[in-house]
């Protein structure tokens, strides 16, 4: 007896396609960096990078407060930054804190950086010229609605909703 096919509820998405136009915009930022021969830089380290070259060492916690993430996701960040050769650490103030700073190589690298993200910059802004809605109007609306009711309370209504999650 043949098994009933369930739908595929990834098979239809529209938050997909977004992730997607960000992973591709991210990939030819990293293309950029591959042709200027950056090393193992990723997009997703510059904001990091940028700010160490511009405040000086920090611990883990102070630089996740400046980038507005969390420890965790900025101490995993400095593990792949640190197998990269961009930052080294040493044990902070007391011994559960590690302060990050950038090595010679990132050091080296941080002006192109800069002038990567001020291009990047640039560009968003001539690309919502192109556009009949702005991204930054795209954004400023998604915090509203979000404000009014949270992504978290939308999930759990519709998930409260659905059998298979109760």
């Amino acid at each position: 007896m043949a098994q009933k096919r369930v739908p595929d509820p990834t098979e239809q998405s529209v938050w997909r396609p977004m992730r997607l136009l960000f992973d591709a915009m991210d990939a030819d930022i990293a293309r950029l960096y591959a042709e200027a021969d950056l090393g193992e830089v990723r997009p997703s380290f510059v904001m990091e990078l940028i700010r160490l070259h511009l405040y000086g060492p920090m611990t883990i916690t102070e630089l996740a407060r400046s980038v507005q993430r969390t420890h965790s996701a900025v101490s995993q960040k400095v593990a792949t930054m640190r197998a990269a050769g961009l930052v080294r650490t040493t044990v902070g103030a007391d011994a559960r804190s590690r302060r990050v700073a950038l090595t010679a190589k990132a050091r080296r690298i941080t002006a192109k950086l800069a002038a990567e993200w001020r291009a990047t910059e640039a560009s968003v802004l001539e690309l919502e010229a192109e556009l009949p809605y702005p991204l930054t109007q795209v954004v400023a609306d998604i915090e509203a609605a979000l404000a009014r009711r949270s992504w978290h309370d939308r999930i759990a209504g519709k998930l409260a909703e659905d059998p298979d999650w109760g």
